[in-house]
């Protein structure tokens, strides 16, 4: 009995959450132009000025991961190898919005870093033409823009697209810009 007060006081504050609707943690499938190009995210928005009709203003911490192992063959070449590639992101932004009836649409812009690192196994070749390998830190800024629908008040499935930009440091492994679009869910509490 002791057990099911925490778990009926933790329900019922998840439940009657959207009168104070303050705190989002959301999950997300993403997909983007570079390798890896599918991943998958994280999110936890907090809500800020509260007080404001229509508008909605928060901050968010968001991280992604990507991996994705390949196995190249070049044609008319003489070697093959497979490669790793993993990459991570981590950065807060603010998030600017507007209630319309059941769709949320907003915007946003923020800062970060990305992790990337590419491994190469099994090389069959001459040292010379082995590929490049490494892992670099890039700092980022983004902007996005999304919308998130409300089915019920707590879980609000949402599209988001991201557009980041590593200009702010000298990338050499990866990208220094692309796009990415997200399709997920957030629940609100």
């Amino acid at each position: 009995m002791r057990r099911l007060i925490p778990l009926t006081i933790l329900m019922s504050v998840i439940f009657t959450a959207s009168s104070f609707a303050q705190l989002e943690i959301g999950a997300s499938y993403e997909l983007r132009d570079e390798d890896p190009k599918s991943g998958f995210g994280l999110r936890i928005e907090k809500g800020i000025l509260e007080k404001i009709p229509v508008v909605n203003l928060s901050l968010r911490a968001h991280g992604s991961y990507f991996s994705e192992e390949n196995n190249v063959n070049p044609d008319n070449q003489s070697f093959s190898y497979s490669e790793d590639l993993t990459n991570y992101d981590i950065g807060i932004a603010a998030v600017g919005g507007v209630s319309v009836g059941l769709i949320e649409p907003y915007i946003g812009l923020g800062l970060g870093t990305e992790n990337y690192d590419k491994a190469v196994n099994d090389y069959n070749g001459l040292p010379g033409d082995r590929p490049e390998e490494g892992d670099e830190s890039n700092l980022y800024w983004n902007m996005f823009a999304g919308a998130k629908v409300t089915i019920i008040p707590i879980l609000k499935p949402f599209v988001e697209y991201r557009y980041s930009n590593k200009e702010l440091a000298e990338p050499t492994l990866a990208a220094a810009q692309n796009g990415r679009i997200m399709f997920g869910v957030s629940l609100s509490f």
